[in-house]
Formats: structure tokens, C-alpha cells, sequence
């Protein structure tokens, strides 16, 4: 497994300066992960730092909280855009989502996605499942499927629950073999990350990306070590 090919090397915190995503951008493009992911502002920065590396350029739209008007996802989609972003990690309207508003969430995607498609760019829809019921992920999976997504989500890392295995098996068995999941938020451990992907996905969320290549790292070598 190329375990650094899983990963988007994130940093999402408020108070971010420029010299932490230089810091990112250098540390993603040493261990050749699939992408950073920064706050609008320095989608910019990030691109020059990570040119002529393989490593993508990944924002936020409606984050944290996602209830921005679809308007200002519309903005921010293409703001990031412009500014060079290759992914776009979205929030989905989690108000909508709890009130069973599925016919604003629909308007919601089918506004993005044509953005999306036309600019030939990424979307991973988040639709943070730690604090979702259920039912109420399984119709999340439903909902993006039909429209098409790349990504699926599991989490900003800003609610009270980030991913989890159980979330990522749900979605696994309600998405559609072509629609990848990305998991997020809490995952700080090698032991954890090979967990989520065994239990589906191909993409994860972390800050602690460095140390759990280390982590792997270690672990190569003891198993080679003991001739296995």
C-alpha cells in the first residue's frame, strides 16, 4: 500500500500563517502525498509551493459549518478556481440535511457540480457523519450519487465526532463503486488510517500526516524485520 498516495496534508486552523503551509506544501511534496489542503486564502501560495510536483491543490467551500447560502458556495467554488484550486472539499448544508430539506440540498449540488464539471475540477461533498443519524447518511449517499460526485466525506474535523470505521463501511455499501470516499478529522495513528481504508476509503484528511508516515515506516521495518 503507498499509504502517502491516501493522504491530503491539511491545515484548516483559523489562525494559519503563511509559513505553516510553506511547511505543508514542502512536507507534502517530500513524502509525495495526493494533495494539501489549505484555507481559501493561500490556495495561491499553495500552488506556487507545490509546482512541478505531482501533489494537487485542495480549498474548502462553506466551511466549517456549511450553512453558507448556496450563492456563497458558488463564490467560493470559483474563487478557488481562479486562484488554482484542483479539489474543492465542500460542506454540505447540514441544516438542510437535519430538517429533511433534501430539494435545497439537491438545488445545492446540481448548482455546484456545474461549476465543477464545466472547470473539469474535483468536489468531495462533506457531509459529517459523526453527527449524522443513520438513515440520514445512507440518503446523503443516495443524494450525491445521482449527481455524480467524486468524493464523499466524512468530516470538516470541527464537529464533536470526526471519521470512523462504521461511517466509512455505510457509505461504502450505499455509494456506487465509481464515487470514492475521503475520511477526515481525528485521524492520527497508522493503525487508524490502514482501519478506514480497509474499510473503504481511498482518500484521507490529516494533520498528523508526517507522523503516521513515520509510524508506517516503523512498522515496515520490524515487520521485515521478523521475515514476514
Amino acid at each position: 500500500m503507498d499509504l502517502n498516495q491516501y493522504i491530503d496534508h491539511t491545515i484548516l486552523k483559523p489562525v494559519t500563517t503563511q509559513e505553516e503551509i510553506k511547511n505543508l506544501c514542502m512536507e507534502a511534496a517530500a513524502y509525495q502525498f495526493a494533495a494539501v489542503c489549505v484555507p481559501p486564502p493561500f490556495v495561491k501560495i499553495a500552488k506556487a509551493f507545490t509546482a512541478n510536483t505531482h501533489v494537487k491543490v485542495a480549498t474548502v467551500t462553506g466551511f466549517p459549518f456549511g450553512y453558507s447560502a448556496i450563492e456563497a458556495k458558488v463564490a467560493e467554488t470559483v474563487l478557488g478556481i481562479i486562484d488554482g484550486a484542483d479539489e474543492l472539499d465542500m460542506v454540505a448544508n447540514l441544516i438542510a440535511i437535519r430538517n429533511g430539506d433534501w430539494a435545497y440540498l439537491e438545488k445545492e449540488i446540481a448548482t455546484v457540480m456545474q461549476i465543477i464539471r464545466t472547470k473539469g475540477k474535483v468536489i468531495k461533498v462533506i457531509i459529517e457523519s459523526g453527527i449524522l443519524l443513520e438513515a440520514e447518511i445512507i440518503r446523503c449517499c443516495e443524494l450525491y450519487a445521482r449527481y455524480g460526485v467524486d468524493f464523499v466525506k466524512t468530516s470538516t474535523g470541527y464537529a464533536e465526532k470526526g471519521a470512523s470505521v462504521e461511517a466509512v463501511r455505510l457509505m461504502r455499501q450505499h455509494l456506487p463503486a465509481n464515487i470514492q470516499i475521503k475520511a477526515s478529522g481525528g485521524i492520527r495513528t497508522f493503525a487508524f488510517a490502514q482501519e478506514l481504508i480497509a474499510a473503504g476509503a481511498t482518500r484521507l484528511g490529516c494533520s498528523s500526516s508526517v507522523a503516521i508516515m513515520k509510524e508506517s515506516e516503523g512498522a515496515s521495518t520490524a515487520d521485515a524485520g521478523t521475515g514476514y
